[in-house]
């Protein structure tokens, strides 16, 4: 019988400190720095890019960073129900994933537009795309591009193995090079991806009570293959 593993120890918390910046110093630096916006409010931001590459991890940080200096921040997505109707307090508004907002959605990101600018709130958006090309009706587009806009770039492959080797540490699991290898050059290496194949093959090897390895990696894939098929 195989055994289903506990999820041991909490999630990692996602914070500018943990966050392997690459070619994103500039993104960084930018977001560490929004906090002076914290009681006058500004322009939006918009971070764009692929799947993967940590907008939301930079979202996570930043709405960690305000409210450790006592701000609240709301956070809205394609999944979070309607109406969005944020706390006349709220500091910080929080839009990830721009680019899944239904109609009813967008017409309710608009709104917080609206509603940020006589309240002094900050808006930061990201979506998989430049806020100009954006699939959302226009006035909700044109706020969002409206301030500085960055680019959030993926990870070569030295800070690919950087990231999975900080986690792999962090669960305590021994990931070998080969391992390593294995991941970075037959799976794609969005961090989100990576991620979610790393939590699977450490509960798999809890499950077999065995070390990570290429031999069981590819027990792995084969096992849940031959469980999607009918």
């Amino acid at each position: 019988m195989r055994q289903i593993p506990l999820a041991l120890g909490p999630e990692p918390t996602r914070s500018f400190d943990n966050f392997t910046v690459g070619v994103n110093a500039v993104v960084l630096a930018h977001l560490r720095q929004l906090h002076h916006q914290l009681l006058t409010g500004g322009p939006p931001l918009f971070l764009w890019g692929p799947g993967g590459v940590g907008k939301t991890h930079l979202l996570h940080a930043l709405a960690q960073q305000w409210q450790s200096l006592g701000a609240k921040v709301a956070k809205f997505d394609a999944q979070t129900p309607l109406p969005w109707e944020p706390d006349e307090d709220v500091r910080l508004v929080l839009l990830d994933n721009c680019e899944r907002f239904c109609a009813d959605r967008q017409h309710a990101a608009f709104a917080l537009f609206v509603e940020a600018a006589t309240l002094n709130m900050t808006v930061v958006g990201t979506g998989n795309c430049p806020a100009v090309d954006l699939p959302v009706r226009e006035d909700l587009r044109t706020r969002l591009g409206w301030g500085p806009v960055f680019e959030v770039q993926a990870l070569g492959e030295d800070q690919s193995r950087a990231v999975l080797r900080r986690e792999a540490d962090r669960r305590g699991i021994h990931l070998s090079d080969d391992v390593m290898s294995y991941l970075l050059t037959r799976f794609a290496r969005d961090l989100s991806h990576l991620m979610h194949l790393l939590d699977r093959l450490d509960e798999f090897a809890l499950s077999q009570k065995r070390g990570v390895t290429v031999p069981l990696l590819k027990q792995m894939l084969r096992d849940e293959e031959n469980e999607e098929s009918p």
